[in-house]
């Protein structure tokens, strides 16, 4: 076994692994390490061809290999070594890491180490669907790198269940490449993805979005024939009576992503129920000194510059943490109340923070106060809010200084 120190670790190579070293690296920390299990540096950006990133941090519209590929020029410039091809099988309290590739076992001792493992989507099996185990059917994310990455079109007559934004991008690709996208199909009340999206990938293409009905049943032998779909009431509940069938060869499903928190687990980090992810406080560090998380593994962000965001200060502070110069601080919960799904960090300092959080439900001219249950901190107001969205407030340090505890909510 091949045994390495270095100062920081940082545990994937997409947006949010590129920018914390990055980062770490210009707070002054020389030795970094970029563990990457692909063959290529980038991540999922690789496969997202369509444009809309690098708004907020660039101020134009990049494709996802174009804005990726700033990061990566970055990384090669800073000489910061990479592992490609190097799988993390295993992850400790003490910050040690045992990493797996063709030149066999490497156990990595860090200073602090940063997860950036982003996350993953959630299969037909989980969401239960019934009906025969015929070919043609794809996670979204998956018929996306078929396509753009694979060169292989996966189908001629789609059905997409679930309006998350990336069974909305992939509704207009198919459509470009050829394909008819009879429907996308959102068992909740609203869509899911981004209004932008919507917008742009079913509207301007006519592509109908059934809201409130599901997929009840899939049917073939061989390959994908059709689908059985109908509505649900307000609890969810099928409807009885408004089954109806819906011919296709391919059914496309975006039914939500998941933190990759594994290695977290190992590593014995407490997890948020909530966001699947870390609880971190506003360093992003998590329950185990030492170890950071940020971007998707953290929480599913709704667009890749508050990836990078998070990850630039995730790496500063890692890196602060491996020259022993991040001061330790007492910190006061924060908590989700009334009409909030979470909110990220979930522990805080009394000093200027900003703070993420989601709606549970869509609704218009909203408020979003913050307070002690007695005393009100802050309180912003939002002609539009919904749970696709980030909702992102920055509290300073005079807002909050007599603060024991902290709840968000709706009004």
């Amino acid at each position: 076994m091949i045994t390495k120190n270095v100062d920081v670790a940082v545990i994937g190579g997409g947006p949010a692994g590129l920018a914390a070293a990055i980062s770490a690296k210009k707070e002054g920390v020389a030795n970094i390490l970029i563990i990457e299990r692909d063959e290529h540096l980038g991540g999922i950006l690789n496969q997202c061809i369509h444009e809309g990133f690098g708004l907020e941090i660039y101020k134009e519209a990049l494709t996802g290999p174009e804005y990726i590929q700033r990061f990566i020029d970055e990384v090669e410039e800073l000489e910061i070594p990479v592992m490609l091809k190097s799988m993390v099988i295993d992850l400790n309290e003490n910050r040690e890491l045992l990493v797996s590739n063709e030149n066999g076992l490497h156990l990595i001792k860090a200073k602090a180490v940063i997860l950036t493992m982003g996350c993953r989507e959630r299969t037909r099996g989980m969401i239960r669907i019934p009906g025969t185990r015929p070919s043609g059917i794809f996670k979204a994310g998956e018929a996306q790198h078929f396509i753009n990455i694979a060169n292989y079109m996966i189908g001629r007559r789609v059905v997409i269940l679930g309006s998350g934004d990336i069974g909305l991008i992939m509704a207009r690709r198919l459509v470009l490449e050829g394909a008819e996208v009879t429907c996308v199909v959102e068992i909740l009340p609203y869509c899911s993805g981004l209004i932008r999206n919507r917008v742009q990938c079913l509207e301007d293409f006519d592509i109908p979005l059934l809201l409130k009905h599901t997929v009840v049943d899939i049917e073939g032998k061989e390959r994908v024939e059709s689908v059985i779909i109908a509505e649900v009431d307000d609890k969810g509940q099928i409807v009885e009576g408004t089954d109806r069938k819906i011919e296709c060869d391919t059914l496309l499903l975006s039914v939500g992503l998941i933190p990759e928190n594994e290695l977290s687990k190992m590593a014995k980090i407490a997890l948020d129920e909530a966001t699947g992810g870390a609880v971190v406080n506003e360093n992003f560090m998590t329950s185990c000194p030492g170890i950071f998380a940020c971007g998707n593994v953290l929480l599913v962000h709704d667009i890749v510059d508050y990836v990078t965001m998070d990850a630039y200060l995730a790496g500063k502070n890692a890196a602060l943490f491996a020259k022993g110069k991040l001061k330790e601080k007492s910190r006061i919960p924060m908590k989700p109340g009334q009409g909030i799904r979470f909110v990220v960090p979930q522990k805080i300092a009394l000093e200027d923070v900003e703070v993420y959080m989601r709606v549970l439900e869509p609704g218009l001219d909203k408020k979003i106060v913050i307070s002690d249950g007695e005393k009100l901190f802050k309180s912003k107001k939002f002609k539009i809010v919904a749970p696709p969205e980030m909702v992102k407030i920055k509290l300073n340090a005079d807002e909050i200084a007599d603060a024991k505890e902290i709840t968000v909510k709706v009004e």
